[in-house]
């Protein structure tokens, strides 16, 4: 069960990380029944981390997608892990280690500036690597859902913070999506402040309740 000393706090769920992917970050994102009617789709995520929510989805694309749909992942992180730190992490899931295999077999030693992956003819990779904010900031895409999976925001504020959250809304397409697992008050303040519809909704695991929302028409 992978932890952060940096920040004092655990990878995803120590329950079952995989389950809290699907719930959270597919589930609320409509996902995949969204895919359905896209010939491509972009997902943004803040915090890669072990690569879970990367692998979760992959596997869920291989099992619905269509020839010639694309999908593309962005993910935002400032502190990539090894490659031996991911492998050992995801050793949980036998079913995801054929996915890690192939991503890491690209992964380099020392991450650095952005890391482009093209994981198989329909799929692509993309971990930009440093401080989420600059990063989204000087992103020139949209994503059509967003996993917002940082840390804990009582031990990682500035993934949460009021312009993070701004920049997100200013990098997500027209009806894009995010989801996270934290019901914090004050990140569900600025993402509405940036202009996002936020619901609570039903957490996963121990969590009662989670945040997940749309971007508000003109937004």
């Amino acid at each position: 069960m992978p932890f952060s000393p940096r920040f004092g706090d655990h990878f995803y769920a120590r329950e079952d990380g995989r389950s809290e992917t699907a719930h959270v970050f597919l589930g609320y994102n409509g996902l995949p029944a969204r895919w359905a009617h896209a010939s491509s789709f972009v997902i943004g995520e803040l915090g890669f981390g072990t690569g879970l929510n990367l692998f979760e989805t992959w596997r869920q694309w291989i099992n619905v997608r269509r020839d010639s749909q694309q999908l593309t992942f962005v993910s935002f992180e400032a502190y990539p892990m090894r490659a031996g730190d991911i492998r050992l992490a995801i050793s949980r899931w036998p079913e995801l280690m054929p996915l890690c295999e192939a991503f890491l077999a690209d992964w380099p030693d020392a991450p650095e500036g952005v890391v482009r992956i093209r994981l198989d003819p329909q799929t692509t990779v993309e971990i930009r690597i440093g401080p989420a904010l600059s990063g989204v900031e000087a992103w020139d895409s949209a994503a059509d859902a967003w996993y917002l999976d940082g840390f804990a925001p009582a031990r990682n504020p500035d993934m949460w913070s009021a312009d993070l959250m701004a920049a997100v809304a200013a990098h997500t397409a027209a009806g894009g999506t995010f989801a996270t697992y934290t019901a914090a008050g004050w990140v569900r303040r600025n993402l509405a402040a940036a202009g996002f519809s936020v619901a609570k909704v039903a957490g996963h695991g121990r969590k009662r309740e989670m945040l997940a929302g749309t971007l508000a028409s003109g937004a």
